[in-house]
């Protein structure tokens, strides 16, 4: 019997647990490890913190039947066990590294912010929201995809608040074009654009800025992303910004037992490089960790991962949406959808995301540019 343990339940580990219970194999026993017993559906986040009910869900309703769930927090990674926070251990012969990520910290005063990225961020904002009194300032800081979600569904959700938006820019990563439509439409919804500042500090009273202060009675973290550090805790080998290293096919580097997937994990350039951190990478990298444990439990060589991205689709409050399409190496396409449709499209997209993971074996995704090949074993590997 291969004991597999998975640590972590969101989208990427999710997607692998069920991929691999999903195969029918009678030899494989797979355990999820995660610090609640609730699937968090971090792309509605901003919808939750808003007010809308729609963030959670039980994982034992999402994990296929014959998958075991343990309600825990991973301490630490040994050769072939995992120490969790309740004093307990499991023993594994392959382990699927799906930890995810959570907002970066280290701004001053970021003690004074509500944090986005994770539910407990999410549950603290939306009782925020909900004390201020009408011509409160609010200001989010941040302006990527989760600062534009976060600043137009607040907008939407409380019209009477004074929404703030500050960034040296806003969707940046985007043609021209679509960057003017978006502030465009923002604007309309009633969120004022600082941008071209960075911000300096956080205060329970406002946001210093290059440019100046910001007075705000609620402030909303939308910065950068980070990882857990329980790879680097353990002694795995790590990228800088503290990632865990894998080869091609997703197969920790000198730890051939260990698969990452999602957020948490760096693959080599030519394979990850165009890979960023969302739920559109975490899907298929979980389902290709899957099949790389399947793989070496049978014996056989794993492939390289290829993943294709397609374009980003963000939600601007309930009736609005902005779609930017997207070559597979993830640079903008010419095509660009907004409006009702494209809200429409967003609501799609995060449905999807949940039909896949119960219909994991089904689940097929857009190759990139690098051909599936097999992957020779790290020199170190054990």
């Amino acid at each position: 019997m291969a004991r597999v343990v998975v640590v972590g339940a969101g989208y990427a580990g999710v997607m692998a647990a069920n991929r691999l219970a999903a195969v029918g194999r009678s030899d494989v026993d797979v355990t999820v490890v995660n610090p609640r017993p609730d699937f968090v559906e971090r792309i509605r986040l901003h919808e939750h913190a808003a007010g809308a009910p729609r963030a959670i869900r039980p994982l034992r309703g999402l994990l296929r039947p014959d998958v075991r769930l343990r309600v825990a927090a991973a301490d630490a990674i040994a050769e072939r066990s995992v120490r969790l926070d309740d004093g307990g251990a499991l023993d594994f012969d392959y382990l699927l590294y799906a930890v995810g990520s959570t907002a970066a910290r280290g701004m001053t005063g970021s003690e004074h912010a509500w944090n986005i990225a994770d539910l407990d961020g999410a549950e603290s904002l939306r009782t925020r929201l909900r004390q201020l009194p009408a011509q409160a300032p609010v200001v989010i800081v941040g302006g990527g995809l989760t600062g534009i979600e976060s600043a137009a569904e607040i907008a939407y959700r409380y019209p009477s608040l004074d929404i703030a938006l500050v960034s040296r820019s806003v969707a940046a990563g985007l043609p021209a074009s679509s960057r003017a439509r978006i502030h465009a439409k923002l604007a309309n919804a009633g969120v004022a654009l600082h941008t071209g500042l960075r911000v300096t500090a956080i205060h329970a009273s406002g946001v210093d800025t290059d440019g100046g202060r910001l007075p705000s009675d609620c402030t909303v973290w939308a910065g950068p992303l980070a990882v857990p550090d329980l790879a680097l805790r353990s002694g795995l080998p790590v990228a800088t910004d503290g990632r865990l290293r894998t080869d091609d096919a997703l197969v920790c580097l000198h730890h051939r037992r260990i698969v990452g997937v999602g957020d948490a994990v760096a693959p080599p350039a030519h394979v990850g490089a165009h890979l960023r951190m969302s739920c559109q990478a975490a899907l298929p990298m979980g389902a290709h960790g899957a099949d790389t444990v399947l793989a070496m439990i049978r014996g056989q060589q794993p492939t390289s991962v290829s993943i294709g991205m397609t374009g980003q689709a963000i939600s601007l409050g309930r009736r609005d949406g902005f779609i930017q399409a997207a070559h597979r190496d993830d640079t903008p396409a010419a095509f660009a959808l907004s409006g009702r449709a494209a809200a429409v499209v967003k609501e799609r997209v995060c449905r999807f995301t949940v039909t896949s993971m119960r219909f994991p074996r089904a689940y097929r995704w857009l190759p990139g540019a690098t051909p599936s090949v097999p992957v020779p074993p790290p020199v170190a590997a054990r």
